[in-house]
């Protein structure tokens, strides 16, 4: 095929797509029947199938046992703020992955102790099976789940001090900045990496979401003098939700 040229199916889809997002063809409405599809655009059973197929993959529509294929409801993206941090901005957990002041939010939290896998003992730069203390986070907006997030701490930084326990102690969800501060360690750069995958069956489970939907990775690392004092992965849901970066311009 051509380089530009698309499949037929790929451009039936483009088509019933478009009606979707300009409103022609409104959230609930059914999707015009194969029959239809291939009358209108003169294709064969199998590209009217395949253009379905598409759109349903897409998250644009649905299929009702024994009604037909409807057009979705999509939601709105709210917006997740990130920044760097600010002295005074970002003390809570909750600031410290949404930085947006006019956003209200709760946490849940379980801290463990475990040795550190391959993968998180590379990020943190120790052995693998090292002791670290992780930390699984569920934040809500407003009431809706919006966010998880994983982190790991070495217990060989943190063991044996009052910020052992990220949410206990007298620093208690103060985020990692101000609780590595009371143990004299000075946390001077952060690094986030963002990329996506579909959502696991638990993760999708606790945001309520559908299994195998989009999901973005937000994986941060906390440094001091480039030693690294904290790795987290936070998971929010790509169909509810946008990530905008506010950083400083020196």
């Amino acid at each position: 095929m051509p380089f530009g040229e698309q499949p037929a199916y790929l451009r039936v889809a483009d088509d019933l797509r478009s009606k979707i997002l300009d409103g022609v063809l409104a959230p609930h409405t059914r999707l015009p029947s194969q029959a239809r599809i291939r009358r209108d655009y003169g294709v064969s059973d199998t590209v009217a199938l395949e253009a379905r197929k598409v759109l349903m993959a897409e998250g644009f529509v649905e299929g009702r046992s024994g009604s037909g294929t409807y057009v979705k409801e999509r939601p709105r993206p709210r917006r997740v703020s990130r920044s760097g941090y600010r002295p005074g901005y970002g003390a809570s957990t909750f600031r410290q992955e949404q930085a947006d002041e006019n956003v209200k939010g709760t946490w849940e939290a379980v801290s463990t102790q475990e040795g550190a896998s391959a993968a998180v003992a590379a990020r943190l730069r120790i052995e693998p099976g090292d002791r670290v203390m992780r930390t699984r986070y569920l934040f809500r907006t407003e009431g809706e789940p919006a966010m998880l997030s994983t982190s790991w701490e070495p217990l060989a930084i943190t063991g044996r001090t009052p910020v052992m326990l990220p949410e206990e102690g007298p620093l208690g969800g103060k985020g990692v900045v101000e609780r590595m501060a009371a143990i004299d360690i000075v946390v001077d750069n952060v690094v986030e990496e963002v990329s996506a995958r579909p959502g696991l069956a638990t993760e999708t489970g606790e945001l309520g979401g559908v299994p195998g939907h989009a999901v973005l990775v937000v994986s941060r690392t906390f440094y001091a003098s480039g030693r690294p004092v904290e790795t987290a992965d936070v998971v929010i849901p790509a169909e509810r939700f946008r990530v905008a970066y506010h950083l400083p311009v020196k």
